[in-house]
């Protein structure tokens, strides 16, 4: 699907889609217990969707309570051997454990850019807590074969904290107790985020510095009510709308949140952009935007609105961390490049983990998504500020976080 996007000014209030991150970690642990536990203010985009028929598959009963709430009675009692994670890099690395616990075959599939991903770094690691692995030289599809034991084992989280998400939530019902070493680990939040999840269905992990987790063995997750909150990911596209194209307000997020993403308020600030943080809600508001600083090797999935900020800038602003990009839904260092290239605006990838944008006008182009989500965001918003309509080229990749993004960016034009 093709999307002409005007330029023009916004002005208004919305309330982004659910943290996706925080319901699949909630849809695993629901799984998980033998309860029935209530998940409310879900927002079915295609990756919960795809975490969704995941526990279906391994065996919870699932029933929808209103279209936005899900009452879920957890056991795993496997009804498939097939798990299908669609093009979900959290659901590949996260069920893949959560599937290890089951003593039977379970094979691992996906689709799209997922396939090109690397899952390398979880085969060994299995191996050592006791599961059989069949890998496909690195890549989808993999086969698993449990019971996980737990024991002592050694993590690289350099590429990515997904698949110690997955162990975490895992082990506790591992017969052993674990102790789990993990080597450079990046996007920490993201790990926060997974040990506030499972103190929520009653799990205790104990950590130290995120390079050591202490995870006792034979625990039981409990039921719980669990409100997942908006989606920080989501809400940094919108609230850089507001600050480089007029004010917007974004409801039922928190500067509290675990999530790695509320660090688009530091950049929208160090920007000169004003920032109104209240009880459950942020405003960003345009002001004269100047060249900023920002390291985002722990918040990766920010780049793609950091560079519709930045063109906006002026000056030239500088980004850390493009090293995380390589395995998203694209190298997302050379999209970026790309494609802002072609709105007029200069991109320097050359030196080593670092991103420089120098801001300035934007102009009339046909841009491509990469099939990647936050790509079609960054340029929808960085369109805002064009002298005339950009086009994008596979703008339906948005349903991958926020399938309503489009409608609700013309929701609040002026």
């Amino acid at each position: 699907m093709d999307k002409t996007v005007p330029p023009g000014r916004v002005k208004g209030t919305l309330t982004p889609p659910c943290s996706k991150s925080y319901a699949q970690r909630a849809l695993a642990a629901a799984l998980l217990s033998e309860e029935v536990s209530v998940l409310r203010n879900l927002e079915f985009c295609d990756d919960t969707r795809s975490a969704l028929q995941c526990i279906e598959t391994l065996g919870a009963r699932v029933h929808r309570v209103d279209p936005t709430s899900l009452s879920i009675e957890g056991g795993l009692a496997p009804k498939g051997r097939v798990l299908n994670v669609g093009e979900s890099g959290l659901s590949t690395r996260l069920f893949t454990p959560v599937a290890s616990l089951c003593p039977t075959p379970v094979t691992i599939e996906g689709r799209g850019s997922l396939l090109r991903r690397p899952m390398q770094m979880m085969f060994e690691p299995l191996r050592r807590l006791g599961v059989r692995v069949r890998d496909n030289g690195g890549f989808l599809p993999i086969e698993v074969c449990g019971p996980i034991q737990g024991g002592e084992v050694e993590v690289d989280g350099s590429v990515s904290s997904q698949f110690i998400t997955g162990l975490l939530l895992a082990l506790p019902l591992a017969k052993r107790d674990t102790s789990l070493h993990v080597h450079g680990a990046v996007s920490t939040p993201y790990l926060d985020m997974t040990l506030d999840t499972a103190a929520r269905f009653g799990i205790e992990i104990s950590q130290r510095d995120y390079e050591e987790f202490y995870i006792p063995g034979r625990q039981h997750y409990r039921s719980t009510y669990f409100s997942i909150e908006g989606d920080w990911s989501a809400a940094a596209m919108l609230l850089v709308a507001g600050a480089t194209a007029g004010e917007v307000t974004v409801r039922n997020v928190s500067m509290l949140s675990k999530q790695a993403d509320t660090a688009i308020c530091t950049a929208l600030v160090r920007a000169g952009a004003a920032v109104i943080n209240e009880e459950d809600s942020v405003t960003a508001l345009h002001r004269p935007l100047r060249a900023f600083e920002f390291d985002a090797t722990n918040c990766p999935d920010l780049f793609p609105a950091l560079a519709a900020l930045a063109a906006a800038a002026d000056g030239v602003s500088v980004i850390r961390g493009t090293s995380r990009l390589e395995y998203k839904e694209c190298n997302r260092s050379e999209a970026i490049r790309e494609e802002y290239a072609k709105l007029g605006i200069e991109v320097d990838t050359s030196e080593e983990d670092l991103m420089k944008i120098r801001g300035g006008k934007v102009r009339a182009a046909r841009t491509q998504s990469h099939g990647d989500h936050r790509m079609a965001m960054s340029l929808a918003v960085a369109a805002l500020r064009s002298d005339e309509a950009v086009e994008i080229e596979g703008a339906e990749s948005v349903a991958k976080s926020y399938p309503g993004f489009f409608g609700d960016l013309e929701h609040i034009r002026v």
